[in-house]
């Protein structure tokens, strides 16, 4: 078996049986090619259905020198995922990855915005700005008030459709990870700078033919892609001086973060994120320590 023939097999079987995006089977993938270049480096000839674990063992520690804790757990992973697939396939009845355990690491809490640090940003917009007619700051209102008020992921806005808004009931459909779909809803107030921007901005803008179905469009009539949400967003926080590193992922953690602090069910949250296991929600409890403090307060019997 040759390593090119089964991490080949490997990604396609990622794309159809996970349904994974192109992002993560990249990743997957660079794992997998980072022990390939080892064994090359080191004129190790063994094919991937016969390596074993003291081959890797010393792959592992030549690059725990040089990665820090968590993206040695990130290669650990990948490398199990890969050989968990071979022995799937019965191209091996082992898996050389079970006994090397990934180290120790903490769970990093994501950074939030402030209810007023959001407003700011949205208020810095000049919505007035223009581009070859197209109002584009009206259109960068828009994403962000969608952003922050339906939590979604950048890929997840930059996907969305036109026949994805579902006004009259009040809820947008987001094509998530592993295309899983969920219904999130959407505030008035959210509806009506959509409007605004499909009915006044969009409708200036001479569309290419496989984007016509596609909400948010840059000046070319093609879909934005996930870097030009993040600049638009460094440029905001630039504008207002926010000393913080920010991405389009903080408002998704600041609308999940203002949720929870405001009474809200860690269950609809974790709905309305699209996460598949509630653990991965509740990292949004160690958020803000003094919520709970007041919660105590307010309605333990022995306050």
């Amino acid at each position: 078996m040759k390593w090119l023939n089964a991490l080949n097999d490997y990604k396609h079987y990622l794309k159809i049986e996970r349904g994974l995006s192109d992002n993560s089977i990249t990743n997957y993938e660079y794992d997998v090619q980072k022990l390939i270049i080892y064994l090359e480096e080191n004129n190790i000839n063994q094919s991937p259905d016969v390596i074993d674990y003291d081959t890797i063992q010393p792959f592992i520690y030549e690059l725990s020198k040089s990665l820090n804790a968590r993206s040695q757990s990130r290669l650990i992973s990948g490398l199990r995922s890969f050989f968990s697939y071979l022995v799937f396939e019965d191209y091996r009845t082992t898996n050389p990855l079970d006994h090397i355990e990934s180290p120790k690491i903490g769970r990093k809490l994501p950074d939030t915005l402030s209810i007023e640090d959001i407003d700011s940003l949205i208020a810095a917009i000049d919505i007035t700005k223009e581009y070859n007619g197209i109002r584009i700051g009206e259109r960068d209102r828009t994403i962000l008030e969608t952003l922050y008020s339906c939590g979604l992921r950048v890929s997840e806005l930059t996907n969305l459709k036109l026949s994805d808004l579902y006004f009259d009931e009040g809820f947008i459909k987001v094509t998530g990870k592993g295309n899983k779909q969920r219904f999130v809803p959407i505030g008035k107030n959210t509806q009506k700078y959509i409007n605004i921007y499909k009915n006044e901005v969009r409708t200036t803008i001479n569309v290419q033919k496989e984007f016509k179905d596609t909400l948010f469009l840059n000046n070319r009539g093609k879909q934005l892609t996930r870097a030009m949400i993040f600049t638009i967003i460094k440029q905001l926080a630039k504008k207002t001086g926010l000393q913080k590193t920010i991405s389009p992922h903080t408002f998704r953690h600041s609308f999940a973060t203002h949720l929870l602090e405001n009474g809200a069910d860690l269950r609809a949250i974790q709905l309305m994120l699209g996460h598949e296991s509630i653990t991965t929600t509740e990292i949004y409890m160690h958020v803000d320590r003094t919520h709970l403090k007041d919660v105590l307060t307010q309605f333990h019997p022995r306050k």
